[in-house]
């Protein structure tokens, strides 16, 4: 039976307006270790990362001698208050605002130390045009992202049932209605969306060039002309519209990153199961079939590392 490291859990509340509370939630052995902020996607919460049985991406890398912060976005997860239909941000608030207010709590109480960065499907997104203009200044070592994609370029029923009919049909029309995008009764996710989120966002997936809403600036361009942190994209086989394999090389090839890395998360690539948008994060297997890939790339192309650090398999690229 594996030795199970006892974690410390803190709930962080961080005001960012006169109105609005973020929420980090913190995994660490007594504090110590390398930090690595966590940022999940649309329609979500950080919960995607973490189980009330304590299972998940959080607590595995503090296991490994991280000190792990999961961002609830605003009105997201514990952030409060909640999304409703008086919510006036979008994802503009997100990177001006909200993406500086946790990475100076993260330098606050940490030092102003290298950070990891990790992601599931929009949050990377949200990272990448972060890094592309960023409010203040952010030292990342290294990135994991777990579906991540801008665009869906794929065709499918099931992309067309998701996409066509229920994000670009239904979901304007309950926001026209309510004010905001009630996502969960809705049964599209498992948190809320502002109206202007809805939008941007929707921006972002639809357009080719990848350009900010109101001044133009191109984002693809800028990340192109930077040395990005390297960067481990994992892309599930049964993620058939949300995160599609294809989608994920789309997006590592726009940064035009050079040090980056695409895992396909499949049987035939010698992995446990296809992975799916979801439970390439929740699968109870995750922990020993491609968690560990994550800390090898983190050790692989960091200089600062946890002690004691995780042991996995070698990174191999099929």
């Amino acid at each position: 039976m594996p030795h199970i490291i006892s974690l410390e859990l803190e709930s962080i509340y961080i005001p960012v307006t006169a109105t609005d509370t973020l929420h980090l939630m913190r995994f660490s052995q007594n504090g110590q270790g390398p930090p690595v902020l966590l940022v999940h996607g649309s329609l979500e919460n950080g919960r995607i990362f973490y189980s009330k049985s304590g299972r998940g991406l959080a607590p595995y890398l503090a296991q490994q001698g991280y000190d792990v912060f999961v961002a609830d976005l605003r009105g997201r997860g514990k952030s409060k208050p909640a999304i409703s239909g008086q919510s006036d941000f979008g994802l503009t608030h997100t990177l001006q605002e909200d993406f500086p207010a946790f990475i100076n709590k993260i330098k606050e109480l940490k030092g102003d130390v290298p950070q990891f960065w990790g992601a599931h499907s929009w949050g990377g997104v949200l990272m990448l045009a972060y890094l592309a203009r960023p409010e203040v200044p952010v030292h990342v070592q290294s990135m994991a992202f777990f579906a991540s994609k801008r665009r869906i370029s794929i065709r499918s029923l099931k992309r067309f049932l998701m996409v066509d009919v229920m994000w670009r049909c239904v979901a304007p029309a309950a926001v026209a209605v309510t004010g905001a995008l009630p996502a969960k009764k809705l049964k599209m996710g498992s948190d809320n969306e502002t109206r202007l989120t809805h939008r941007q966002t929707n921006a972002w997936v639809v357009q080719k060039p990848w350009l900010h809403w109101h001044d133009k600036f191109d984002y693809a361009a800028a990340l192109q002309q930077l040395r990005l942190p390297p960067t481990l994209y994992l892309a599930g086989a049964d993620d058939d519209v949300l995160g599609h394999p294809t989608d994920v090389e789309k997006l590592l090839l726009e940064t035009g990153c050079r040090s980056s890395a695409l895992r396909i998360l499949s049987k035939a690539n010698g992995h446990l199961h296809d992975y799916n948008h979801i439970d390439i994060l929740t699968h109870h297997d995750a922990v020993k079939d491609h968690f560990p890939m994550v800390v090898n790339w983190f050790k692989k192309s960091g200089t600062v590392q946890p002690s004691p650090a995780g042991k996995g398999p070698e990174l191999n690229n099929r």
